[in-house]
């Protein structure tokens, strides 16, 4: 059985009101969730937050969910607009990026090579936090989820047209946002955004 077939059947058990169905969805996409709520919102609490709340417009909403898409970009979709609607409340809070932990690619790199992709990274971190939502959205789904033009179109409700217009226009904004700082403009495997 295909993933795909598998989570339908999955679907369909939760929506009989099977639990234990459910918990194999949470189980398999907390991580997903958190992430783009994490890079989306920069806030480890608000995530943690989102990530329920997530799965639980999720559980009311399964009759919703199409056995024809992959579940996790049915997930995420919700986790977009939930994250959208959260940044909007905000109306212009800018965050800190203080608490934000970077995960190190092997190879285990000397004091000073660490430093330096940190830094690297925090300017990847501090320049899509400057983004708008609109393209924040398309670039975590993009860069973190590694989630395909049609199926970020999906997630977003919009036409992958847009999709591309958003990402180019994202990747020019982070590029010069980076520039500004003295900091790359062209991501390799070390410094790209971290997932």
């Amino acid at each position: 059985m295909d993933q795909q077939a598998e989570e339908a059947d999955l679907a369909r058990r939760a929506q009989a009101g099977d639990q234990a169905a459910f918990a194999v969805f949470v189980q398999r996409y907390s991580g997903a969730v958190f992430n783009q709520a994490y890079r989306m919102l920069n806030d480890f609490h608000e995530a943690e937050d989102a990530v329920q709340e997530v799965f639980l417009r999720a559980f009311r909403r399964l009759d919703s969910f199409d056995p024809q898409r992959r579940f996790v970009t049915w997930l995420l979709s919700i986790g977009s607009n939930y994250c959208i609607d959260r940044l909007r409340r905000r109306r212009g809070t800018w965050l800190t990026l203080d608490d934000v932990a970077f995960w190190l690619p092997s190879g285990d790199p000397g004091p000073e090579r660490r430093a330096l992709l940190d830094e690297r990274r925090a300017a990847v971190q501090r320049a899509l936090q400057r983004l708008s939502e609109t393209y924040r959205g398309v670039t975590v789904l993009r860069y973190w989820h590694d989630l395909s033009y049609l199926e970020i179109a999906e997630v977003m409700g919009l036409t992958e047209a847009t999709v591309k217009t958003r990402l180019h226009r994202a990747r020019k904004l982070l590029a010069e946002a980076l520039e500004a700082e003295g900091e790359m403009t062209v991501w390799d495997e070390e410094t790209a955004p971290p997932r």
